[in-house]
C-alpha cells in the first residue's frame, strides 16, 4: 500500500458524506419551502431535520393538540433515538436560563416551558399504550437563527444549526418497524391541519434486520418488534426493555410509600431504573437509589446513563452503607469503620463466653452467632434483652429458648465491650449512627425521592434510616424486592419499619420477561419446597406461578467423573461462544475460594474474564467472573455454574430429624443464592458437577 493511501481514501469518503448531506439538504430545503403555514424560521428548522428522514427518521409537522380547539405542536419527530416534542421558537433574542427560568429579551417565558411539557405529557401517553418508556419520549425546544445547547430541566434548548446533529448522536433505542408504527400512532393521536403535510425523502433501504412488515401494527405486533430488537441487543440495553404494563407503574403518582414485588425475572429492577428517571424529570430535588450490594450501583448508573442521559446526573446511586458513611462524614459525624478490628473483637467474645456456653449446643461454628448480633440484634437496632427475648426472629427457623437468647446477649454485650475498647465501629453501628442523626434533622435532606433496590437485603435499620429521609410524603419512597431472592440470613416486616404501604401502593409483577421455561423450572427445583415470609409477612410458596414471554432459553447439565474434566468441560464451552459473546455471558460461583480458582483457570486458557465487583455495566469482551450475591440485580444472555451444588441443597432438605436447624439454614438460604444464580440466565444456563460431588 503507498504511503498516505489509507488517508486518501479517508478523504474521499469524507467529500463523498458531504455532497451526499448537501443534497439531502437541498431537497429537504425545497421541500420545506412548500409548507407554506410555516414562518421562515420554522421552514430552515424543519429542513434541518427533514435530513434525518433520509436516515431512518419520521416528521410530523403542525398537529393538532388533542383535546383542544385551536392548540398546536409545531413538530413531532420519531426515530431510532426515539420520540422528541419539538416546539420552534422564532425570538429575536437567544434563550437564557438563570435559576432554571427561561427568559428572553429580558422577560420571563416560563409559559412556553410549561406547554412543551405539557404537550409532552400527551406524547407520553399516547405511547405508553404500544410499549414506550417515557424516558425515550422527550422536548425540544429550537431556536431558529441562534446557536444554543443547554438544558431547562428535562427540556432541551437547541439552536438550528445544533439540533440535526444532537439528534443523530442519540443511542438508538428504537428498530426501524417500530418507528414507523409509533410515527403512523402518533399521526393518529395528533392530527394534521389541513395542508399542513411536508413531504418526507424515502428511508434508506431496509438492512435484512429491519425488514418487518411497513405501516401500523396492531400492539401485540408492536410489542414483539420491540421485544426482538431489545433480544438482538447486549445485554445492557435488554435491561432498558419495559413492558406496556411497566409503564403505568413508572408513570403512577403514588400517595405515600409503595413497594413493587414479584418473582424472579419480572423486571422489578427495570421498572425501579426507569421510575428513578420519571422521578428526576419531574421534580427539582435529587433522586437517591440504593441497594445492598457494593457493584449494583455502578452498574445501575450506567443502565440509567444509556436510557435517559438527560437526568442521569440527578440521580445518586449507592450502596446503603458508602451511602451511611458520606452521610455522616457530610454532617462531621465521626465513623471509625474497621472491619478487622471488629472481627477480632467478636472472635475474643466468642472464646471467653461463646464457645463454651449452651450457644454450642445448637452449632459450635461462631458463624451462626455472629449472623445472630448481626441481623437480628443490631440489624433490628435492640438495644434490651427483654426486648431481644420475645422477638420474632424473620427468616431465622432455628428455635431459641429463653436460656440461649441470654446467652447470646451475653455474647452481645462482650462484643460490643471489647469493640468500644478498641474505639472502632461495625457495618451496622454506621447504619445506626446514620439513622439517629437523620431523626435529629429532619426535613434537611437533600433527597425528595429515595427508591431501595432489592429491599429484602436490607436490615431493618437499614430501610428506617432510608424512610426517615422522605417519611410517608407522596412519590417519596419506592420499596423494590422479592423475599424468594434473599441471600442473607434474617429479615424485617415493611410494618415493623413503621411503613404503612396501602391498596394499590401495594403492586406484584407477574409476568416473567427474561427466563424461558426449562430454566425457570430448573431454578424454581431448587426452592420449591422452601416456603418463604416476604416482607410484607405473607408466607408464600416457593413454587409461584408465573407468566411467561420468552422460550428460546435452554438448560445444558455437565457432568464429568474428576474436577479437571469438568473444568475442561467448561474451557470447552466458554471456547466455542460465538464472537462477541463473552460481553454478555457469566460464570457465577458460590464462594470466593471457587472465584478464585476459576480466574486462574480462565486466565491460564487465555480467556478474558472481569470479575463482577470491577464491572460497571457497560459491555467488554470479557467473562464476567463473581459470587452468586454480586450476580443480584443483574442478568446475562448466558450462565455458567460450574460445580453447582444442587443435590447436595436436595439431599439436605430430605436427610431427616438428625440434621442440626442451623445446618437446614443454611442450606436453605444457600438454595435461595443458587436460585438467584440460576435466574440470571436468559438464553442458556449451563450447569456443570462432579460425580460424587454434586449432580443436579
Amino acid at each position: 500500500m503507498a504511503a498516505g493511501g489509507s488517508a486518501s481514501r479517508r478523504a474521499q469518503e469524507a467529500r463523498r458524506q458531504e455532497r451526499l448531506l448537501r443534497e439531502q439538504w437541498q431537497a429537504a430545503r425545497q421541500q420545506a419551502r412548500r409548507w407554506e403555514a410555516a414562518s421562515e424560521g420554522e421552514r430552515r428548522v424543519a429542513a434541518q431535520l427533514l435530513v434525518l428522514t433520509g436516515r431512518g427518521w419520521r416528521l410530523l409537522v403542525d398537529r393538532r393538540w388533542p383535546g383542544t380547539r385551536t392548540a398546536n405542536v409545531d413538530m413531532l419527530l420519531v426515530g431510532p433515538g426515539g420520540v422528541f416534542v419539538v416546539d420552534v421558537k422564532n425570538w429575536r433574542s437567544p434563550p437564557k436560563t438563570p435559576d432554571g427560568r427561561l427568559v428572553a429579551d429580558g422577560e420571563p417565558r416560563d409559559e412556553h416551558a410549561t406547554r412543551l411539557l405539557a404537550v409532552t405529557k400527551v406524547a407520553e401517553s399516547a405511547v405508553a399504550s404500544l410499549g414506550m418508556s417515557p424516558v425515550a419520549v422527550q422536548p425540544l425546544m429550537v431556536f431558529a437563527g441562534h446557536r444554543v445547547d443547554v438544558e431547562l430541566g428535562r427540556i432541551r434548548l437547541l439552536g438550528e444549526a445544533e439540533v440535526g446533529p444532537a439528534l443523530l448522536a442519540q443511542r438508538r433505542r428504537v428498530a426501524a418497524p417500530t418507528v414507523d408504527a409509533i410515527a403512523n400512532h402518533l399521526e393518529q393521536v395528533f392530527p394534521e391541519y389541513e395542508g399542513s403535510s411536508v413531504p418526507q425523502r424515502p428511508p434508506e433501504p431496509a438492512r435484512p434486520q429491519d425488514d418487518a412488515p411497513q405501516g401500523l401494527f396492531d400492539l401485540d405486533r408492536l410489542r414483539e418488534a420491540a421485544m426482538a430488537e431489545a433480544l438482538r441487543a447486549p445485554i445492557e440495553q435488554w435491561m432498558t426493555f419495559l413492558h406496556p404494563d411497566q409503564v403505568a407503574l413508572v408513570r403512577r403518582n403514588w400517595s405515600g410509600p409503595a413497594r413493587i414485588s414479584g418473582p424472579a425475572g419480572t423486571g422489578k429492577t427495570v421498572v425501579a431504573l426507569h421510575r428513578a428517571a420519571h422521578l428526576a424529570r419531574r421534580t427539582n430535588g435529587r433522586v437517591l437509589y440504593v441497594t445492598f450490594a457494593n457493584n449494583l450501583p455502578r452498574v445501575q448508573a450506567t443502565f440509567l446513563e444509556v436510557m435517559s442521559p438527560a437526568v442521569a446526573d440527578r440521580v445518586d446511586f449507592r450502596s446503603l452503607h458508602s451511602w451511611a458513611q458520606e452521610f455522616l462524614r457530610d454532617r462531621g459525624v465521626p465513623v471509625r469503620l474497621n472491619g478487622d478490628k471488629a472481627e477480632t473483637a467478636f472472635s475474643l467474645a466468642w472464646k471467653h463466653v461463646g464457645r463454651d456456653s449452651c450457644l454450642a449446643e445448637i452449632d459450635p461454628a461462631p458463624g451462626y452467632w455472629r449472623e445472630e448480633i448481626d441481623h437480628v440484634i443490631k440489624g433490628r437496632g435492640i438495644t434490651s434483652f427483654d426486648e431481644y427475648a420475645t422477638v420474632p426472629r424473620r427468616r431465622r427457623r432455628t428455635s431459641l429458648r429463653r436460656t440461649h437468647r441470654q446467652a447470646v446477649w451475653a455474647l452481645f454485650e462482650t462484643y460490643e465491650s471489647l469493640r468500644t475498647e478498641r474505639g472502632v465501629h461495625d457495618f451496622n453501628d454506621v447504619l445506626s449512627l446514620a439513622l439517629e442523626e437523620a431523626r435529629r434533622r429532619t426535613g434537611q435532606h437533600r433527597h425528595t425521592a429515595v427508591i431501595v433496590d432489592e429491599v429484602q437485603d436490607l436490615t431493618l435499620v437499614g430501610v428506617r434510616l432510608l424512610h426517615s429521609l422522605v417519611g410517608d410524603t407522596p412519590n417519596g419512597l419506592l420499596l423494590v424486592g422479592d423475599g424468594q431472592q434473599a441471600v442473607y440470613p434474617g429479615g424485617f416486616r415493611m410494618s415493623d419499619a413503621g411503613i404503612d404501604i396501602r391498596g394499590d401502593r401495594a403492586q406484584v409483577l407477574r409476568i416473567n420477561y427474561r427466563n424461558s421455561k426449562e430454566i425457570l423450572d430448573a431454578a424454581l427445583a431448587v426452592v420449591e419446597e422452601d416456603t418463604f415470609e416476604d416482607i410484607d409477612g405473607l408466607p408464600t410458596s416457593g413454587r409461584r406461578d408465573v407468566d411467561l414471554t420468552y422460550h428460546d432459553g435452554q438448560v445444558i447439565r455437565v457432568s464429568r467423573p474428576t474436577r479437571a474434566e469438568h473444568d475442561e468441560a467448561l474451557l470447552e464451552a466458554l471456547r466455542d461462544l460465538p464472537p462477541g459473546a463473552r460481553a454478555d455471558c457469566a460464570v457465577l460461583c458460590p464462594s470466593t475460594r471457587a472465584i478464585g480458582h476459576y480466574q486462574r483457570l480462565l486466565e491460564r486458557a487465555g480467556i478474558p474474564a472481569r470479575l463482577l465487583e470491577h464491572y460497571d455495566g457497560r459491555p467488554v469482551d470479557a467473562v464476567k467472573l463473581g459470587s452468586y450475591r454480586r450476580a443480584k440485580g443483574l442478568e446475562f444472555k448466558r450462565v455458567f455454574l460450574p460445580d453447582h451444588q444442587g443435590p447436595l441443597a436436595t439431599a439436605a432438605r430430605i436427610s431427616g430429624p438428625e440434621t442440626p436447624e442451623t445446618e437446614r439454614e443454611r442450606n436453605e438460604l444457600s438454595r435461595s443464592q443458587l436460585f438467584v444464580a440460576m435466574t440470571r440466565a436468559r438464553d442458556v444456563l449451563w450447569l456443570g458437577s462432579i460425580h460424587g460431588l454434586s449432580q443436579a
